[in-house]
């Protein structure tokens, strides 16, 4: 079994390791950490303190993560037995404030796993300095591949914290727009300031380019599903940030590069192909798909669209959110993603105490009916998570290229994606291929960033005409109605209330304010 190191806590002078094995919340074993010495004696702790650096990173994908920035944008409706879940970032009315616990929680969350990633860096430079009383040439080479697991890793998170608080990067404006604090050292006394745009987005190259360095050689170029972070992984990360500074020439190629790896990444072109890829963890399309096992230890959960459940009439979807008409009306008939992603017929949904049919669910997320993952024989949403998609590298060719007036390559990423997933092929505009985009990544938490990079909003999300009819979903200005006009402020969310409280150097995004 992976020893999974689960929490860093600080506090002074002194760093507490925990370790755990599983995913108790109170784990029984823990390492004092000196800061100023290294707590690697051997290869194994190494190899520990790196499965501890992925379990933090795993721990930033899917649920809140993914489904808050969904239900967010025009996807989904909210049932009217949702419960207020997610209500508040759904709605993006007055109660979507700098207190709002969903903002709270991609902050909190990221900043957590950073400082972990912080005390691998600093402990790895402590045996690879040469200048060091404590360098070590045994566990060099070692410590070079946790540092540059690290920094892949850090240079990820930066870049989720920057896409949700920061505004879109623009060449123009970038030096001067406010984005996210960047802590990469601990200090309980800093209270950094908020840096630019800019300033994030070259510490993350920065920290990539190294993590490339550091780990060639040591990592595979790249492999389906693999665990751990590979050389395609890096270029993937890479693909994403081109894109985002609008460096289009190199964002496509990153993406061809990984398109192209030799690693045997092959998109899914039938059903059985779908399933495999998106239920059970078995595909060809991952590029990075975190460690998970029949336990649950490592599984994560997008539950908030299933939720099965039984009783003496049989199984049941209780979802709290259902795709909506525009979503369902994208794709054509043929559409794989439709076919497997998407049901009217599965199980009835059951909504303030009726059973319902006729209504599609969404269930790329159902989860794993592999032993282990599931509850008897219920689906319950569990997965291996899936870090990089080989389907976002055509849609970032697609997109670049046309971007960087290559027509003819980005009708080629752009069809042969469509025709992978049996769609109608169409010419590479950019409506179409942003269209592709929603399609494709439903689900993956990457509409809101779309939207800011494309800088367009949405009008309304129409629910499905049968829920409708049902008065099963919410209806109303911030619900099917809901409209977001481009570059609406909401887009960039709000600096939690309590970092505002403590630390006096950050100021709150426009159209917030401090609480």
């Amino acid at each position: 079994m992976k020893n999974i190191l689960k929490n860093i806590i600080l506090g002074g002078a002194v760093a507490v390791l925990v370790a755990s094995c599983d995913l108790d919340p109170r784990p029984t074993t823990a390492i004092v950490i000196d800061e100023d010495k290294p707590i690697f004696t051997s290869v194994s702790d190494i190899e520990s303190f790196r499965n501890g650096v992925l379990a933090s990173y795993r721990s930033l994908h899917y649920g809140v993560f993914s489904q808050s920035t969904e239900v967010m944008c025009d996807g989904f409706n909210s049932l009217t037995s949702y419960g207020n879940n997610y209500g508040s970032v759904h709605r993006t009315d007055a109660s979507f404030t700098t207190s709002d616990s969903y903002a709270e929680s991609m902050w909190a969350s990221h900043y957590s796993a950073i400082k972990n990633y912080n005390i691998a860096i600093e402990q790895s430079d402590m045996i690879l300095d040469p200048e060091s009383e404590f360098y070590n040439e045994e566990l060099a080479e070692d410590a070079e591949w946790l540092k540059g697991t690290a920094l892949y890793c850090r240079a990820s998170s930066y870049l989720n914290l920057a896409r949700h608080f920061g505004p879109d990067y623009e060449p123009d404006t970038a030096a001067d727009d406010l984005c996210v604090p960047l802590v990469l050292e601990f200090d309980i006394n800093e209270k950094p300031a908020r840096a630019t745009v800019e300033d994030v987005y070259y510490q993350i190259e920065e920290d990539l380019f190294t993590a490339e360095e550091l780990l060639d050689g040591k990592v595979y170029q790249g492999t389906p599903r693999s665990e751990d972070v590979t050389m395609d992984a890096i270029y993937a990360l890479l693909a994403r940030y081109y894109l985002d500074i609008e460096d289009y020439k190199s964002a496509a190629a990153m993406a061809d590069d990984v398109i192209n790896s030799e690693a045997g990444y092959k998109l899914s072109s039938n059903v059985n192909e779908m399933n495999a890829e998106f239920h059970s963890d078995s595909g060809s399309e991952a590029i990075l798909q975190l460690y998970a096992d029949g336990t649950g230890e490592g599984q994560v959960a997008n539950i908030i669209y299933t939720q099965v459940s039984r009783d003496s009439k049989g199984a049941y979807f209780q979802p709290y959110y259902i795709p909506s008409k525009k979503l369902i009306d994208s794709y054509s008939q043929n559409d794989l993603r439709f076919r497997t992603w998407f049901s009217n017929t599965k199980y009835p949904i059951f909504v303030n105490g009726a059973r319902h049919k006729n209504i599609y669910v969404f269930i790329k997320y159902i989860g794993n009916p592999s032993p282990g993952f599931q509850v008897g024989t219920l689906e319950n949403g569990a997965h291996a998570a899936k870090a990089l998609m080989l389907s976002e590298m055509y849609l970032i060719s697609a997109e670049a290229h046309l971007l960087a007036n290559e027509t003819t390559k980005a009708k080629k990423s752009l069809n042969a994606l469509q025709k992978a997933r049996s769609a109608n092929e169409t010419e590479p505009t950019l409506e179409n291929i942003q269209l592709e985009w929603f399609k494709e990544t439903v689900g993956e938490g990457l509409r809101l960033t779309c939207l800011k990079r494309w800088h367009i909003g949405f009008d309304g999300r129409p629910a499905q005409t049968a829920a409708v009819n049902a008065n099963l979903v919410n209806l109303g200005e911030y619900f099917d109605e809901r409209k977001i006009e481009a570059d609406d402020y909401v887009l960039c969310w709000p600096i939690p209330s309590y970092e505002l409280k403590l630390n006096k150097n950050l100021v709150p995004n426009p159209g917030y304010g401090a609480e």
